[in-house]
C-alpha cells in the first residue's frame, strides 16, 4: 500500500495526522474488500487552493472541504471484477498498485467544520478521508439512498478505527 502525502497546509493540523490518516486509508480498502494493493495521493491545502481546483475541474467556482479524483472506472461501485483486463490504465507499472487516484483536503473547512459539528479535527479529517477514499471506489451520494449507503459505510470505517465522535 503507498500513501503519498503532501501538505500545502501552512499551520499545525494535528499530532500523528499522516499516520492517522493513512490507517483510514488502508482501513477503507479493507472495509471494501478491495483485492489489491492500492497507492493514493493526499493533499492538504487551504481554501484559496481548492476553491481554484473546484472551479477548474468541476466548473463549481466556490471552496469545498473535499475533492475526489478517481483514476477507476467501476461497473458497480466497490466491485473489482475485470479490473486487470485495464492494467495500463489502472495499474501503477513498477509496483503493479491499484492506483486509486487523488484526495484534496482543505484543513481551512475542516478545521471550520469540526467546529461547527462539534468534534475534533482529527475526527473531521478522518471522516473527510473515509468519504473520499468511497468516492475513490466508485461510491456516490446523488440519490437519498446513496447518500445513506455512503454514511453508514463511512461511519463504520471510523469506527472500527474508534474514531467516533464519542470517543473524543
Amino acid at each position: 500500500m503507498s500513501f503519498y502525502f503532501e501538505s500545502e497546509w501552512s499551520g499545525e493540523v494535528f499530532p500523528d495526522c499522516e499516520e492517522v490518516l493513512r490507517s483510514v486509508f488502508e482501513k477503507a480498502c479493507d472495509y471494501v474488500g478491495c483485492p489489491y494493493e492500492c497507492t493514493v495521493n493526499m493533499l492538504l491545502t487551504d481554501d484559496e487552493a481548492i476553491h481554484s481546483m473546484n472551479s477548474e475541474f468541476r466548473g463549481i467556482d466556490r471552496a469545498t472541504d473535499v475533492l475526489s479524483f478517481p483514476m477507476v472506472d467501476y461497473e458497480t461501485p466497490g466491485n473489482f471484477d475485470g479490473l486487470e483486463q485495464h492494467t495500463e490504465d489502472y495499474f501503477e507499472p513498477d509496483s503493479g498498485e491499484l492506483m486509486l487516484g487523488d484526495i484534496v483536503i482543505s484543513v481551512e473547512r475542516a478545521i471550520a467544520q469540526a467546529a461547527e459539528y462539534g468534534h475534533s479535527l482529527k475526527r473531521e479529517m478522518a471522516f473527510l478521508t473515509a468519504h473520499s477514499m468511497l468516492h475513490l471506489f466508485g461510491y456516490d451520494h446523488m440519490t437519498d439512498e446513496e447518500r445513506e449507503e455512503m454514511e453508514r459505510m463511512q461511519e463504520e470505517i471510523l469506527s472500527e478505527l474508534s474514531i467516533t465522535r464519542d470517543a473524543e
